[in-house]
């Protein structure tokens, strides 16, 4: 294995690169999944936000287009849900193979990790389209759409090219059907239309986030240049292991022979996993704190203002339109991860365009995600459905916001680690509504709400069994008291959750 050592990165005679040692060593000490790089005072500094529009789509207005977008949402809807897993590979290298192999067509960037995988993606996305590259994007779950999962330059697909690629690909996912003991889940015929959208667009370069874990994940047919690896913690555990050293086993899956690595800053045990990975297929580490990192990030209107340092230098006044040192850390693995795709700090001793990179920054988007959909009060949308999640959601809301009174609204999933979530939460929340989103998946209000008040006690837990019903109680709930000014609502617990408040708040 080779670790990436920036080149032209002697100690400045100004200090500046005794400076950034000395984050290093601060961001040694931190504790890796909730990190916080603290850069001085706190200032308000307007910026312009992302681009007008909902970067997440609408039902289709056509009926017909409609109709057949439902269609194909049904006929997937009777394969094995992402929940139900069969740990192999073999259908969905089967449908490459009847495919003509699409997945190679074009060079790709794989991203797993426990939290954060998909808004590093849209970040990598943004900073690939900057540099006028043609980009697909393949995440999940979705937030409203399932066309969200798809996108090519940093749209989803339309409904009727959604459709269209489903049709394409559909008499060789039952090729593939009659020829298995399994039928291709749902997962892996969506994987599928990603990548024969990607190659019939075409594109020049792929952002793939995996579904679950790596090593069997459907989207690890790909020969990845560069693997992106975002902060482990304990999810899906009942899956992927019961420690980060035994998820990072299964995530490090998508490192490939002579590769890039993008490493997060990660638990002891689970970059352990990960380096000796590496160093078995001879890849190449670069590791947040020490080849790239945040040297500043500061508190800024609509977002926050970043000092990023990459592998081939330092980027200064970026605007990232976020919240959350979690973001933050994101935005640097994004920038190490399209500096190692272009060369930079390896084979090319430079940087990337700063202009061109803050111009990226600027137009990201990640709905659901630390999302305001309203205010007056503000209420804000975010998916964490893990403690590790919970708790950096918990600290952006609290450095961004400085709520006077705030409402939770949680409806979470069958399986996750609740009490968790809300420990993370109770410091904040004023009190909290429990409710339950529409799917099948979702836990019980009452059985939630038992939950919750181990955690908050009685008096402060609300049971409202509709997700409109929870949400109209906790805005009356933020509004009391005459702090009307000062209160705030967020809604979280699972992205589905999160989908479904955004639609009741008419964001689609």
């Amino acid at each position: 294995m080779s670790e990436q050592q920036p080149e032209g990165q002697d100690r400045d005679r100004d200090g500046t690169f005794d400076e950034f040692d000395q984050i290093v060593a601060e961001e040694a000490d931190r504790d890796p999944d909730l990190a916080v790089i603290e850069a001085g005072s706190r200032t308000l500094r307007a910026q312009a936000g992302p681009p007008s529009g909902d970067p997440v789509p609408a039902r289709p207005e056509d009926p017909e287009v409609a109709k057949a977008l439902l269609e194909v949402e049904q006929e997937l809807s009777t394969r094995w849900g992402e929940t139900k897993l069969d740990p192999s590979v073999s259908r969905i290298e089967a449908l490459m193979d009847v495919l003509g192999q699409p997945q190679r067509a074009y060079p790709t960037i794989h991203v797993t990790g426990t939290n954060g995988k998909t808004s590093t993606a849209r970040m990598i996305e943004a900073l690939l389209n900057a540099f006028e590259l043609r980009t697909g994007r393949y995440t999940s779950p979705h937030v409203q759409s399932v066309t969200e999962r798809i996108s090519l330059d940093g749209a989803p697909i339309s409904a009727e090219r959604f459709v269209e690629t489903y049709h394409d690909i559909k008499p060789y996912v039952e090729m593939v059907d009659a020829a298995e003991d399994f039928r291709l889940s749902f997962f892996e015929v969506l994987t599928g239309m990603a990548y024969a959208a990607f190659a019939d667009a075409p594109v020049d370069a792929a952002v793939i986030e995996v579904g679950m874990g790596g090593t069997w994940d459907a989207t690890n047919v790909i020969d990845a240049s560069v693997a992106v690896i975002t902060p482990i913690s304990l999810d899906h555990t009942d899956r992927l292991g019961s420690t980060p050293g035994e998820i990072a086993g299964e995530k490090g899956g998508v490192i490939k022979q002579d590769a890039t690595v993008i490493l997060a800053q990660q638990p002891v045990d689970a970059a352990q996993v990960l380096l000796k990975r590496a160093v078995e297929v001879d890849a190449t580490v670069a590791r947040e704190g020490m080849e790239f990192g945040v040297v500043s990030r500061e508190v800024a209107v609509g977002g926050q203002m970043l000092t990023l340092r990459g592998m081939g230098g330092e980027y200064d006044n970026i605007f990232l339109p976020l919240y959350g040192a979690h973001m933050a850390h994101n935005a640097a693995v994004a920038l190490a991860a399209v500096e190692a795709f272009f060369g930079v700090g390896g084979q090319q001793a430079r940087e990337l365009d700063a202009d061109t990179v803050r111009q990226a920054f600027a137009s990201v988007t990640s709905p659901g995600r630390m999302e305001v959909v309203r205010r007056s009060p503000t209420v804000i949308l975010d998916a964490a459905h893990n403690p590790a999640g919970a708790q950096v959601t918990a600290e952006a809301v609290t450095e961004a916001f400085g709520f006077s009174r705030l409402i939770g609204v949680v409806a979470a999933s069958e399986g996750k680690d609740v009490k968790g979530v809300f420990e993370a939460f109770e410091p904040i929340f004023a009190e909290v509504v429990v409710t339950e989103n529409t799917s099948h998946r979702a836990m019980g209000a009452d059985e939630l709400a038992a939950v919750a008040v181990e955690v908050f006690g009685p008096d402060r837990v609300q049971v409202e069994p509709r997700l409109d019903d929870a949400l109209e109680a906790a805005v009356t709930l933020a509004e009391e008291e005459a702090e009307y000014g000062g209160a705030g609502v967020l809604v979280t617990g699972s992205v589905i959750t999160v989908g479904e408040a955004r639609l009741l708040f008419k964001r689609g």
